[in-house]
């Protein structure tokens, strides 16, 4: 019989939650109808889940949950997120919640979103046979992005190889999986909750007095499958052993490595893990460039590293094309995004801040 896990994500710092001069607040705990966000959470799932894990940033936090936990007689495995060098947010929570996982199937939830039926949890986990991440997809090609559906045993090699490289966004987990299924919330999800309130998100102290459902207008009304073909998981190995090269100065090494990767990842036409490759051989080239002790040589790698960062642009606007024919808007702006900044790169201006621009209505 599949196994099926929920790992509730509650380490987040919850900065719009927050009042001006006043004490941190931790959101998890802010009462709604009598009970914390992170109780009702729980209770949403525990009917139709073999484990659940709760997914937190320190030591402190993990007491206060425990303490609240055995309050309301609720059964929870807590665990402190894994500690990986230059990179926080919510991959990383999600990888440690897989790996303390037995379930062969795990639904992602934030401690912010109180009202999530069963029936729609229940509904996304029966989705997922066939394939490696199912999460919702709005009509305007958003999706929510901390509610997924993940197939345990790749995802986790997945977010683990996205953890090692930097990259700590959620979005980035359908965009590396080979088979994703974004399930729109205007068919069958909303017949079993005809206003969606599933989907009402607490960001601030004013959502818990007004709270709102969501009214998303687009074109997109029935699911989308992505196919990437097959994910070589031996390649992801090797994209991780190439990021650990980084971390001990054999640069060399590591380009070698990546370029390896790019080839491999290029002939099957997955263009995310390309630029991924792509990025982080420029990344080691123009390393090598900087420790060069001869003038010409130097002046070659660092050509070399930015032409990597061209491969690595064009491989991301390859993967956009995909998104953009089947109106994932998100997952293109996100692919756009690294186009850019691997471009920026090509083109020497290295005082940029953000990847990501801002994340339009």
């Amino acid at each position: 019989m599949t196994k099926r896990a929920a790992l509730v994500l509650s380490g987040g710092k919850a900065r719009r939650f927050q009042t001006q001069n006043q004490s941190w607040q931790d959101k998890a705990l802010a009462e709604l109808d009598g009970k914390p966000l992170l109780v009702h959470t729980i209770e949403n799932v525990e009917g139709i889940v073999d484990e659940i894990i709760v997914c937190v940033n320190d030591e402190e936090r993990k007491a206060k949950y425990a303490k609240t936990l055995i309050e309301h007689d609720l059964d929870a495995k807590i665990v402190i997120d894994e500690k990986i060098d230059h990179v926080s947010g919510p991959n990383v929570a999600i990888l440690s919640g897989l790996k303390a996982a037995k379930a062969d199937y795990c639904l992602t939830l934030p401690c912010d979103m109180p009202f999530l039926k069963s029936e729609v949890a229940d509904f996304l986990f029966a989705k997922s046979d066939g394939f490696e991440v199912v999460v919702p997809m709005w009509p305007n090609g958003r999706l929510e992005t901390l509610i997924m559906v993940l197939q345990r045993q790749t995802s986790l090699e997945v977010t683990d190889t996205l953890c090692r490289l930097r990259r700590p966004r959620s979005d980035d987990i359908p965009r590396g999986a080979s088979k994703t299924l974004l399930v729109s919330p205007m068919q069958q999800i909303k017949s079993l909750d005809p206003e969606l309130r599933s989907f009402i998100n607490i960001n601030s102290l004013e959502d818990l007095k007004r709270l709102r459902t969501r009214r998303i207008h687009g074109p997109v009304k029935d699911d989308v499958e992505l196919d990437f073909g097959m994910l070589s998981i031996s390649d992801l190995w090797l994209l991780r052993n190439g990021a650990k090269m980084m971390r001990e100065d054999k640069f060399l090494e590591a380009e070698k490595t990546f370029d390896f990767c790019i080839k491999n990842f290029e002939v099957c036409s997955f263009f995310f893990w390309a630029g991924v490759a792509g990025e982080n051989k420029g990344e080691a080239l123009l390393a090598q460039s900087q420790l060069q002790p001869n003038p010409e040589a130097s002046v070659e790698l660092d050509s070399e590293g930015k032409e990597a960062f061209l491969e690595a642009a064009n491989n991301y606007r390859l993967e956009a094309k995909i998104y953009e024919r089947n109106l994932c808007l998100l997952l293109e702006e996100r692919a756009l995004a690294d186009k850019a900044w691997c471009e920026s790169w090509a083109m020497g201006k290295t005082w940029h801040v953000h990847r990501y621009p801002p994340k339009r209505a």
